[in-house]
């Protein structure tokens, strides 16, 4: 048996965990460079705003709906989806990180002391009390289905957040309110192409000829539909896969078109990929720049990018950022205004392997662990910030983030203040 739970809009809660007059209000948070609305509390979807709605049509809206509007604020969503996997892992034997708001839970047994939907209130409101956050339950004998009944959860608050089904008859009737676009793993295509067949609902998929599946959609597809018939064909994953890329890129605040400003940006998104990739514990052979201009503006296009291949795999932010410069040295080309870069790193490894010759010029730095283990250190605990001079130091490409809010539980200096009397 399995349990997904899952934050309750997630990123429009942390917003309003620490400001009560929030509660009920509109709110809505805004992609890097507050481009376009990337999460909706429910009042917002209630509104009818959709995802992805770029802020400028927002703007309309927000005086006539009084909704309260926020930068993205990662260090914040970061540290509370901590706390939320914390306190979901003590609850089960076994269970594994899904998503910055979703984990999932082994409850195999657990109805020998308690039932399985007493259990997924038990989650619930231990969550809520140590974090203040709501998350919704579904409990099921297999990984999609528990994601149909999270899903339910969500949809119909007669059930308070928690669905939790085992019984066969009770399983057919939820599959046969759930359309079949809402079901995990199928996406936009998959749905239009099963509902030319008359494929409407999660029942009419799970009742499908299995053979007739594996022949026309594959076995990914067939293993959905033996899931929805209960039989559980996706394990529990309790090591998170290793990452096999890392891109770090960002739209700028103000268009680029001097070359060393764009140093500046390569160098700091150069240095952001290497604190990841030592945070992945891996070490990379390739590293990859790329820039762009908007698609969006009337101006001439350009789009550039190169990639530069390590003799030695290594984590050191030094190497990674020199790479990064010579990439530019190679590709860039003046007179034009780039709205977007970044840097992306792979080919990786769990160690430096190496056949370096008698001849090679760019063995392993001494120390090079020990001083990124230091710089890391500094820079993730709040010691102070250190960076590369390569960076600049307030370039004025930086990204917009004008309604961002303070960092609440990773700053001292913004915690939240309270009047007493």
């Amino acid at each position: 048996m399995f349990a997904l739970a899952d934050c309750n809009s997630f990123y429009a809660s942390c917003q309003s965990l620490f400001r009560p007059d929030l509660r009920g209000r509109p709110i809505a948070i805004l992609s890097n460079n507050d481009g376009c609305v990337i999460a909706r509390s429910k009042e917002l979807k209630n509104l009818g705003i959709p995802m992805g709605m770029p802020y400028f049509e927002l703007k309309p809206h927000i005086k006539k709906h009084n909704i309260a509007v926020f930068s993205s604020n990662y260090a914040l969503y970061a540290s509370l989806s901590a706390r939320v996997h914390t306190v979901l892992e003590s609850l089960a034997l076994r269970s594994s990180v899904y998503s910055i708001d979703e984990s999932w839970l082994d409850v195999t047994g657990i109805d020998a002391v308690q039932s399985f939907d007493s259990f997924g209130h038990h989650v619930r409101n231990e969550v809520f009390r140590h974090t203040g956050l709501m998350v919704g339950v579904g409990i099921a004998p297999s990984k999609t289905l528990a994601k149909t009944c999270q899903y339910a959860s969500k949809r119909w608050p007669a059930t308070k957040g928690v669905v939790a089904l085992t019984d066969p008859i009770r399983i057919r009737k939820l599959l046969a309110l759930q359309p079949i676009g809402e079901i995990w793993g199928i996406g936009r295509r998959l749905t239009a192409k099963l509902n030319v067949m008359g494929i409407e609902t999660a029942l009419q998929l799970a009742d499908t000829d299995i053979r007739f599946i594996k022949k026309n959609f594959g076995v990914v597809m067939e293993r959905t539909v033996r899931e929805l018939r209960g039989e559980s064909c996706i394990p529990m994953e309790e090591m998170v896969p290793a990452k096999q890329q890392i891109i770090c890129s960002r739209s700028f605040g103000q268009r680029i078109s001097e070359e060393h400003e764009m140093r500046q940006a390569i160098c700091r998104y150069a240095e952001r990929a290497g604190e990841k990739l030592r945070q992945e514990k891996q070490f990379c052979r390739h590293v990859s720049v790329f820039m762009r201009t908007s698609p969006f503006a009337n101006e001439p296009q350009s789009s550039l990018s190169g990639t530069e291949k390590l003799l030695t795999a290594t984590q050191d932010s030094r190497d990674i950022i020199a790479a990064a410069q010579r990439i530019i040295d190679r590709i860039w080309k003046p007179g034009f205004r780039y709205a977007k870069a970044g840097v992306m790193l792979n080919d990786f490894s769990p160690t430096r392997l190496a056949q370096l010759s008698l001849f090679d010029d760019q063995s392993p730095r001494p120390g090079s662990e020990a001083l990124m283990s230091v710089v890391d250190k500094i820079n993730q605990e709040g010691l102070g910030r250190i960076w590369f001079a390569g960076q600049g130091i307030e370039p004025a490409w930086q990204m917009r983030r004008e309604m961002l809010s303070p960092a609440y539980t990773t700053r001292w200096d913004e915690l939240p203040k309270a009047k007493i009397g």
